[in-house]
């Protein structure tokens, strides 16, 4: 093995060790939010639907998730100072909260039955209310609704300065608002019959990155007294480049993945008619009748594991499954390159983690 490698391999093992250790204290603090919640918000007391939608969301929250997005915000904390400054454990809760929004509501857009291994809020009220699918969707669309809200509240609440709270929302909301436009625009690229690469770029930039990896890098390093302004252009780029590489990771799972190790089926996004990267790679390789296979496919729900297993192989000698783990690795290098010409300005530890984080997430095997 090369020296290269061994460091990047020593720097990705690094990165996950932390990651376990933020997921492992910020869920005992997310369930403890949950605990608070019927005694601190103030509800309608002859409601029985509220309760039910305040235990699906802490359901869906506590049960599973890797909190990357924590492990974000904590580190960038951690670039400036080795104290745990006020606003930060709220920050915390604020972006799962947020992250729970959009895991709702994605599941009603996907028409999606599992989540985290679990039913979907939507589904969970859909089994509840068979005879009433209006209402099943109404309450499921305010359960994400709720979760949004949720997720700047307790920014309001938190024990920040005035000042520090303003900022954080600010980033928070327009976190918000751009996610939606992502998801708009992720709906839009899914009627490109070969989406470009930079369209792709984009849903990926917009969907997940900005408010998944560029929203917590800021929030910590405004809790921690650090002036954005200076320093945002060299977090866009890290983030872009690193919200790439995991999105086209995820991808590549979604299509060759193994299951046992993944727990889901391969090829949900071609059944959900998903245009992802892998997809679009599929379809800019192949030959017409093989394209043809796969169109045909897109957006079949009932597309059967015969269809894509062969949709796999043609994939496979075409070499798509390789273009895409070296552009996994790529970007993902690119990432920790970016983050390794932060060490003038920055702690290295904390450093050292950026560098690592994208690494491990491109070995990632679910």
């Amino acid at each position: 093995m090369s020296t290269t490698n061994h460091a990047q391999r020593t720097a990705a093992a690094a990165a996950r060790e932390r990651i376990a250790g933020y997921q492992h204290r910020f869920d005992a603090r997310f369930e403890a939010y949950f605990d608070s919640l019927a005694g601190h918000l103030d509800t309608p007391p002859l409601s029985r639907f509220t309760p039910r939608c305040l235990h699906l969301l802490r359901d869906l929250s506590l049960r599973g998730g890797k909190r990357l997005r924590v492990a974000l915000l904590y580190e960038a904390a951690r670039l400036v100072t080795d104290e745990e400054p006020p606003g930060l454990e709220e920050a915390a809760l604020s972006i799962e909260l947020l992250q729970t929004h959009g895991l709702v509501h994605d599941d009603i857009i996907d028409d999606s039955p599992v989540r985290r291994g679990g039913p979907s809020t939507y589904y969970a009220y859909r089994r509840e209310f068979p005879g009433e699918p209006r209402t099943a969707l109404g309450l499921a669309v305010l359960a994400g609704d709720l979760a949004a809200f949720l997720s700047m509240q307790v920014l309001l609440e938190s024990g920040a300065h005035a000042a520090l709270k303003q900022a954080m929302l600010e980033v928070q909301l327009r976190a918000g608002a751009e996610t939606v436009a992502g998801q708009i625009t992720d709906l839009e690229r899914d009627f490109e019959p070969l989406p470009s690469e930079d369209l792709l770029h984009t849903v990926c930039e917009y969907k997940s990155t900005r408010y998944s990896i560029l929203a917590p890098l800021r929030l910590g390093l405004l809790a921690a007294g650090e002036e954005l302004a200076a320093h945002d252009e060299r977090l866009r780029r890290y983030a872009t480049l690193a919200g790439i590489s995991g999105q086209m990771r995820d991808d590549y799972l979604d299509l060759f993945g193994d299951e046992h190790t993944t727990g889901k089926s391969p090829g949900s996004d071609i059944r959900s008619g998903r245009r992802s990267y892998a997809v679009r790679a599929v379809l800019a390789a192949a030959s017409s009748p093989e394209r043809a296979v796969l169109e045909s496919a897109l957006g079949d729900p009932g597309c059967t594991d015969a269809t894509i297993d062969r949709i796999r192989r043609i994939a496979r000698d075409h070499g798509v499954d390789d273009e895409l783990r070296t552009a996994v690795r790529r970007y993902a290098e690119d990432a920790a390159a970016e983050a390794s010409s932060w060490r003038p300005h920055w702690q290295t530890e904390a450093v050292s983690f950026f560098e690592g984080l994208p690494l491990w997430n491109a070995q990632r095997t679910k």
